[in-house]
């Protein structure tokens, strides 16, 4: 790996630590610079005449230096002392530059969430007005189909011409209310309403999969197949007008 890689996936790493840690790590290493100091000979240091040399004392001079207020009461006056408070200013310069840039790498992720929220919000109003517009002519067309399904169950003992004329009335509304909710996928992102998605899945591919057949001049009735394909895609009709007809109630509620 390029050591450009490295440093790119190392600020990756950094700019992905939450806020909170770099500014407690910030705070924490104050006592333990200032544990360091208060080990070192005193000799280390330049101390004010009468000055306390306690651990309270270079806890202050460890927030002094990390702050990098340096107000000069106490100073380092050789190695060890200089060595170890340049490497506290530079610990805590670095800890507030990661926990600034953790900020606004924050502040990015808020605001790309927010976006998101807002063009999910729009695309939903989309949507749904696009759903409010067909809603009607699939409501009139299932209507249909149900009215042709009932009258075909309620034919298909008797047989004869009325019952060939109620499966080909059957059909047609079939063929018809099929191509409707197949165009309202494809129009409408039905994936916001899972229920009516699946319904009109299976309605369409019922209409496509089954091997439906009007009966013959000499059948008593029409064909179990043309039965069973009714009673189930008659089903599926009901569930889709409750579902669209509450999508629509649900929308304008929000409104």
């Amino acid at each position: 790996m390029k050591f450009s890689d490295r440093l790119r996936h190392f600020w990756h790493v950094v700019s992905n630590v939450r806020p909170v840690i770099w500014i407690l790590s910030y705070v924490g290493l104050v006592p333990v610079f200032a544990f360091i100091y208060w080990l070192l000979p005193d000799g280390q240091f330049r101390i004010p005449d009468n000055a306390p040399t306690d651990f309270g004392s270079w806890l202050y001079y460890s927030i002094v230096t990390i702050t990098t207020l340096g107000f000069g009461d106490y100073t380092p006056a050789h190695g060890w002392a200089q060595c170890v408070t340049a490497v506290e200013v530079m610990c805590g310069l670095l800890l507030l530059g990661f926990f600034l840039n953790a900020v606004g790498s924050m502040k990015s992720e808020i605001d790309v969430a927010s976006e998101r929220e807002k063009q999910r919000r729009l695309h939903e109003a989309s949507e749904h007005d696009k759903l409010k517009k067909m809603v009607p002519v699939i409501l009139h067309q299932l209507n249909l189909f149900i009215s042709s399904s009932d009258a075909l169950i309620k034919l298909s003992p008797k047989g004869g011409e009325e019952g060939r004329v109620a499966a080909e009335e059957l059909l047609h509304t079939a063929s018809r209310t099929s191509l409707m909710l197949d165009s309202m996928q494809s129009r409408i992102d039905l994936s916001l309403w899972p229920g009516i998605l699946e319904d009109s899945f299976a309605f369409v591919a019922a209409c496509q999969m089954f091997d439906i057949r009007l009966p013959k001049d000499n059948e008593a009735e029409p064909s179990p197949t043309l039965i069973r394909f009714v009673k189930e895609t008659d089903k599926l009709a009901h569930n889709l007008e409750t579902a669209l007809t509450e999508a629509v109630a649900a929308h304008a509620d929000n409104i």
